[in-house]
């Protein structure tokens, strides 16, 4: 069971996973203030340690990245004047950059870190599911819609008089000698 502070860090983690690159990550000045080292310190053991890191798990933002994270994300604004451009971990990236600084604040850390990533995915997936089932909602009323319009045409056809109408008289009609029919018609 979770205590109150390991439960307040798992509540600060999850404002702090972005989407860059159609990857979940979390910024090397986030990733270390939470594993309790300096971000210097975290870049310095990543440097270190860089045959751990491949693309998948760590990747350095562009410049135009970095002005738009810096730009979204309030607790970043401290990133703007900074000369270099931050990295991105990955889940996997964070749990690395835990083993490589091996301290016991990481480690405990990097259990919530995968956590939430591994909540955030979760979110994902069901929202993909809600799509799935609204887009097929959508169907089942687009195809329900024609067959209402189909019905209410067969009732406003139903509803107009025929064009020509001959009433016939009630009671007995006697024969026209031209026509030799009834002259009620």
């Amino acid at each position: 069971m979770l205590t109150n502070t390991t439960a307040a860090l798992a509540k600060q983690i999850e404002p702090r996973i972005l989407m860059l690159r159609g990857q979940r990550v979390i910024l090397d000045a986030d990733l270390s203030a939470l594993y309790g080292v300096t971000t210097k310190r975290l870049n310095e053991q990543v440097k270190r340690n860089k045959e751990r890191f491949p693309a998948d798990f760590m990747f350095q933002l562009t410049s135009a990245e970095k002005q738009e994270v810096v730009a979204i994300c309030d607790h970043l604004s401290s990133l703007k004047f900074s000369r270099t451009t931050p990295y991105a971990f990955t889940e996997h990236g964070a749990i690395m950059a835990a083993s490589v600084l091996n301290t016991p604040q990481a480690i405990e850390v990097s259990v919530l870190v995968v956590r939430t990533f591994v909540k955030l995915r979760q979110m994902l997936a069901g929202h993909k599911e809600l799509r799935h089932k609204l887009v097929e909602l959508e169907r089942k009323v687009e195809d329900h819609d024609g067959a209402i319009r189909n019905l209410i045409t067969a009732i406003h056809q139903l509803m107009e008089p025929p064009l020509s109408v001959k009433k016939l008289t009630i009671g007995f009609a006697p024969w026209s000698e031209e026509t030799e029919k009834c002259t009620n018609e």
